[in-house]
């Protein structure tokens, strides 16, 4: 199996990514409140992958990403 550089990195830090499936007010609400999380822990919380499934859904992946600071 092939893994991307940023598959390896959550593998190493052990935290996995998160995936959503909402209906679109719900999935800007949590997406809204992930935004607004203040790193923790040196990871910070970003959305990714955002898009609208066939039955008008949303599915999008919450990462974490080691902070700068």
């Amino acid at each position: 199996m092939l893994l991307r550089p940023g598959d390896l990195a959550n593998r190493m830090s052990g935290i996995a990514p998160e995936t959503f499936k909402l209906p679109i007010d719900a999935a800007r609400r949590k997406a809204r409140e992930i935004l607004d999380q203040c790193p923790q822990g040196g990871y910070t919380p970003v959305v990714e992958n955002w898009r609208q499934l066939s039955d008008g859904q949303i599915e999008f992946t919450l990462r974490h990403l080691p902070s700068a600071d």
